[in-house]
């Protein structure tokens, strides 16, 4: 209990006094899954706009694919962008497995579905609501995604923060992809489980209340503009 206390200690040093280490850490981990909610948001809100307003063959069919890629296993994900990062695979030539490229490309592949299929979710329920005022205007089914994305903007920030949620816990695809290399690839998640495998507490637990910090701050925000995005239904249905 007292070696427990003492590791305790160590870690809020860590924190209180700015170890330049695990700045470090913190910097790549936020640097890594900022890019990539950047880059999942570029390619996942087009593509659930488009499944939520869309009317074309398969669509049902692509619906259900990209809510069950939601649940596609990190390390299987990982496995899939290792093989086409490896020397071997199709895109072994551009030598970035190991390196941050690599953990973004494999966290942007968890992160798109979560937003592609929570934005079609905010889009659809927008579109049911609006439609024969979007017709009367003579604005086509396209020319509608814009509007009802900047009505669903509050709604879309979760989607965002909830894919960023995920990407800053992911640990089994970057380790994968990133191989925990000191100073090039360690994050949050893969120096956690490396230093409590070697017994270094003090970073680990330092990192995890780091983590925690992080995932409490995303909840409250999500909580938050869930209320707002609330009281706007509210507003506008009263």
């Amino acid at each position: 209990m007292q070696n427990f206390a003492q590791e305790m200690q160590t870690a809020f040093a860590l924190i209180l006094t700015g170890d330049s280490e695990l700045l470090g850490i913190v910097g790549l981990s936020l640097w890594v899954s900022l890019l990539a909610v950047l880059f999942a948001a570029l390619i996942g809100m087009p593509l659930g706009a488009a499944l939520a307003v869309g009317r074309f063959p398969g669509r049902r069919a692509l619906v259900v694919l990209v809510n069950a890629l939601m649940g596609l296993p990190p390390v299987v994900v990982g496995l899939l962008v290792y093989l086409m990062l490896s020397r071997s695979g199709p895109l072994g030539v551009l030598q970035l497995l190991y390196t941050p490229t690599a953990m973004i490309i494999a966290q942007v592949a968890l992160v798109t579905p979560i937003i592609a299929a929570l934005t079609r979710q905010v889009i659809e329920m927008l579109d049911a609501e609006y439609a024969e005022q979007m017709r009367s205007l003579g604005l086509s089914r396209l020319a509608t995604v814009p509007v009802l994305l900047w009505d669903g903007r509050v709604a879309l920030l979760t989607a965002l923060l909830a894919g960023f949620g995920r990407a800053i816990a992911e640990v089994g695809a970057v380790i994968i992809v990133g191989g925990n290399i000191n100073h090039v690839t360690r994050v949050m998640t893969t120096t956690i489980a490396l230093e409590t495998s070697k017994g270094n507490l003090a970073l680990a637990l330092a990192l995890g209340t780091v983590l925690i910090a992080i995932a409490v701050t995303v909840n409250a925000m999500v909580s938050l503009l869930g209320q707002q995005s609330e009281a706007q239904d509210e507003v506008r249905h009263a």
